[in-house]
């Protein structure tokens, strides 16, 4: 057994690179691909078995240390604030009823007081816009961001992952969570170019939003899940629009890999695109499946409605 005795450089750079505290998470889309149901209920409070879908993306932060939560919200989404605050009047109905269980969940579910801040995207100018709008509460200082519309699947968190793999690099790197689709379905998701290898991660050398097929550098996509430097929030404040009309993440972080490096890692688990109805529907069925509690029941109703 080999032990890898830290050296002072190794200590030095443990105490100058910043950790990452923050999250931004933005939950101000419309969820017009789930009308009727989002018409009066944020998309990101349907539910994946029993958990509203942020729930599941805030503990998977919560399960990597980030201690801050930034959710960059719209119209209409106020409960999406209400369900990260106490609700007193439900508190008190289990008290009296004595249902321990159900009180003891929703106070480990809750954020400890000051861990959420919540900002309004006034316009919808897309996901550029939506990370700007966060820049005076994450500050000077990197920051994780996480897209509610995916979940990952993983024994480890997939942002842990992404912390483990950050501590390797270097001090200004940026973090992207990659996976591989088949190359039909390419030109459906932004690609990146594949360079060498830095412990688990790999360089990446470029980054194409939507390519036709015989113009991706890989079959790696962007996945919905970034460790990002805090310069990117100097790019989107003078990023023009891009596909869509919007503000697009992707060609701030194209500008700015020519200043700091950008890394890719491919993690280890299943993503799930719950923005569409699809992943949405196979999302509910493999969380159900995980849980001993209705999975058997789960799977003799699959069998019967597939008989």
């Amino acid at each position: 057994m080999t032990i890898e005795i830290p050296t002072n450089r190794h200590i030095l750079r443990a105490i100058l690179m910043k950790p990452i505290r923050k999250a931004i998470l933005p939950v101000a889309g419309l969820g017009t691909r789930f009308l009727p149901a989002t018409k009066a209920m944020p998309k990101e409070m349907l539910p994946v078995v029993d958990r509203p879908l942020i729930q599941h993306v805030v503990d998977e932060a919560r399960q990597a240390g980030i201690e801050h939560f930034i959710f960059v919200t719209g119209r209409n989404k106020g409960v999406i604030e209400d369900h990260f605050d106490r609700q007193f009047e439900l508190e008190l109905t289990l008290t009296e009823r004595n249902r321990r269980a159900e009180l003891e969940l929703l106070a480990r579910d809750l954020p400890g007081a000051g861990q959420t801040s919540f900002t309004r995207q006034q316009q919808p100018l897309g996901l550029g816009h939506a990370v700007w709008c966060a820049r005076e509460i994450v500050g000077d200082e990197p920051f994780a961001l996480l897209l509610p519309d995916v979940l990952v699947q993983a024994q480890r968190s997939c942002l842990a992952q992404m912390l483990d793999a950050y501590q390797q690099l270097p001090d200004n790197a940026n973090v992207i969570a990659v996976e591989e689709v088949p190359m039909d379905r390419i030109h459906m998701y932004g690609v990146v170019g594949v360079g060498k290898s830095q412990g688990r991660a790999f360089e990446i050398t470029q980054m194409i939003e939507k390519p036709p097929r015989e113009q991706a550098p890989s079959s790696l996509i962007i996945t919905g899940r970034y460790i990002l430097q805090p310069e990117i929030f100097n790019i989107l404040a003078d990023q023009t629009r891009g596909a869509g009309g919007e503000i697009q993440i992707t060609d701030a972080m194209i500008r700015l890999a020519r200043k700091q490096p950008f890394y890719g890692l491919k993690f280890e688990g299943r993503s799930f695109d719950c923005g569409s109805k699809i992943g949405f529907l196979t999302a509910n069925i493999a969380y159900a499946l995980e849980r001993d509690d209705i999975a058997p029941a789960l799977r003799a109703e699959i069998k019967s409605l597939l008989g």
